[in-house]
């Protein structure tokens, strides 16, 4: 038992020591910004052990590092996709209309209020997409139910 835990002491050291040396390496690709490189630093790391248990350990902390390194690429690149999205959104100033709006416009029309059976005829809605809409409608304030299944603007 006691070897076991001095043995757990060494590779925990060693993992430590492992983990700076991987992050001194991420530092240096980093400053270098040079996406060719980066993939030997990567072997280098996973060469060095000797020992069997070590290899596999420096693997998962390769492994690790190069998550690290992935993590900020994706944030650049969803950083690219919000901007394109925001340009979207600025070049397309016709707006489609939703399905509130279409049951909204259609309560609107009329005085007395609709049914929902002519909702469903004038908007070709499923009768579960319109018990949506014209609860989500209620709750926004916009129409009210004047008696069971009819609706009507507030």
């Amino acid at each position: 038992m006691k070897k076991i835990k001095a043995q757990l002491k060494t590779l925990s050291k060693s993992l430590a020591t492992i983990s700076k040396q991987v992050e001194k390496i991420t530092d240096q690709v980093d400053k270098l910004k040079a996406p060719q490189k980066a993939t030997p630093a990567k072997k280098t790391v996973a060469k060095k052990a000797a020992p069997a248990k070590k290899t596999i350990a420096k693997k998962k902390v390769a492994k690790k590092a190069a998550a690290k390194k992935a993590a900020p690429a994706k944030k650049t690149i969803a950083k690219k996709k919000v901007a394109k999205k925001a340009a979207a959104k600025k070049a397309a100033p016709a707006k489609q209309e939703t399905m509130l709006d279409t049951v909204f416009d259609t309560i609107k029309r009329t005085k007395k209020g609709v049914t929902v059976s002519q909702l469903r005829e004038k908007t070709k809605l499923d009768s579960r997409q319109l018990s949506n809409a014209l609860y989500k409608l209620t709750k926004k304030g916009v129409i009210q139910t004047k008696s069971r299944g009819l609706y009507v603007k507030k």
